[in-house]
């Protein structure tokens, strides 16, 4: 889908859809428990749906109950399953495939996977090095990834122990193992051999944990987590997403007046710090650094913002992971806000943004298939003077299926083209 933003002035109260971080981890929660979990406010985004498709490949049963609410029928003390091996399609959800990879080598003994767009070639190479070092046979051959744990239905593929993975590539593969290694029958833990980023997403996995039933602790950055444990039903809404909340943040940070609502002030979702770095952009008229390696989901719009505060130099900072998006999202960024005359400067792990009062625009610009940079693209346009194309709009539904219907209701003006 083609559409032309007409630059117009947004205006309203809006309240973000659910969290694709929380829903992630409530819904594997719920599939690995011993009993029926109802689960309200899900959202319907693709990533969500993907992991929805792989965890009934599993053998968990979902049962939709309208409104967004589900009913969990956990595999409990079905984990470890005769049969073959089902082929669990992961989208293009970097959440899903990661997650799922130690659970369904826990569940079935061995594991095939597959995703669409970048995500096979997302890095992977944690799990790889550390699974190979324990035993389990790994293979990626057209697309599609195979493990095999060599183990009989009877006995799990894993085993406890330490399990040691770098902290400065994704917390993805550390909560994947977080949702495992209680199930096993001895102690495990988890270390990370750098410097852990995003523990933010760590703790939303712990308190997903903790209403089954399941707990970890933390000692020093790393995690001690008890085997012989059984994640046990429950019932949970899920928060609306800091992540998406950050868009219309930074639509009222740069003269739109939105105001963000139905947002969880004490939630675990670490990129609830767009307050805080919002705050910073507009309290200072000079240089600021802002720090993305806990928080990289917030790099686009917070790159809207840094363009339009009107002065100042803004870097964003420790963003190298960016690159394993979706698209390249440092390059992604630079190229679509450059389309609509931003200054911004890539480097190898940064972007380096000069602020203005206002963009030309009067450009077309291509989304890259990836949700954040279209949604980046569009309140940049707002301070646009002249109107906007983006090609490939429809990208937006991975995470977030009602924005240009959001964005309409606050007043943009969006015209799209027949036959794009």
């Amino acid at each position: 889908m083609n559409i032309t933003i007409t630059p117009h002035r947004l205006e309203g109260a809006i309240t973000p859809p659910p969290s694709k971080s929380q829903a992630h981890r409530l819904l594997i929660a719920a599939a690995l428990s011993d009993g029926r979990s109802v689960l309200t406010g899900l959202g319907d985004s693709q990533d969500i749906t993907a992991t929805r498709r792989c965890l009934s490949a599993l053998g968990a049963g979902i049962e939709d109950l309208g409104e967004n609410a589900v009913r969990v029928h956990g595999l409990g003390a079905s984990l470890v399953q005769a049969g073959p091996v089902p082929l669990l399609d992961c989208g293009e959800s970097g959440s899903t495939l990661r997650f799922l990879i130690p659970v369904a080598l826990l569940v079935n003994g061995g594991a095939a996977l597959t995703g669409h767009g970048r995500l096979m070639e997302r890095p992977l190479q944690p799990y790889e090095d550390l699974f190979r070092e324990k035993g389990v046979a790994w293979e990626i051959r057209n697309g599609v990834l195979r493990l095999d744990g060599g183990r009989g239905c009877d006995r799990l593929a894993l085993d406890p122990g330490e399990y040691r993975l770098p902290g400065n590539v994704s917390s993805q593969f550390f909560t994947g193992l977080l949702f495992a290694l209680p199930l096993l029958d001895g102690d495990s833990t988890l270390i990370p051999t750098t410097p852990l980023e995003s523990r933010d997403y760590l703790e939303l996995t712990r308190q997903a944990q903790a209403l089954a039933g399941v707990r970890s602790q933390w000692r020093g950055d790393a995690l001690l987590i008890p085997g012989g444990q059984r994640y046990q039903p429950f019932t949970a809404s899920v928060e609306a997403d800091w992540s998406q909340a950050a868009f219309w943040s930074a639509a009222g940070g740069v003269g739109n007046a939105v105001t963000v609502t139905g947002m969880a002030a004490d939630s675990r979702q670490g990129d609830r710090v767009i307050l805080d770095y919002g705050r910073r952009l507009m309290e200072s008229g000079s240089d600021v650094t802002l720090d993305m390696s806990g928080c990289p989901d917030l790099l686009p719009p917070l790159a809207a913002w840094a363009a339009l505060r009107g002065g100042g130099v803004t870097v964003l900072a420790n963003a190298g992971r960016l690159r394993l998006k979706e698209s390249d999202r440092l390059k992604s960024v630079t190229a679509v806000l450059r389309a609509l005359g931003a200054d911004v400067t890539e480097t190898p792990d940064s972007l380096v943004i000069r602020g203005r009062e206002s963009l030309p625009g009067g450009a077309a610009a291509d989304c890259w298939g990836d949700h954040r940079i279209a949604m980046m693209a569009a309140i940049a346009a707002t301070r646009c003077r002249e109107p906007v194309t983006l090609r490939g709009a429809e990208c937006v539904s991975k995470s977030y299926p009602g924005f240009w219907e959001d964005y309409r209701m606050l007043g943009g003006i969006i015209h799209e083209h027949p036959g794009a």
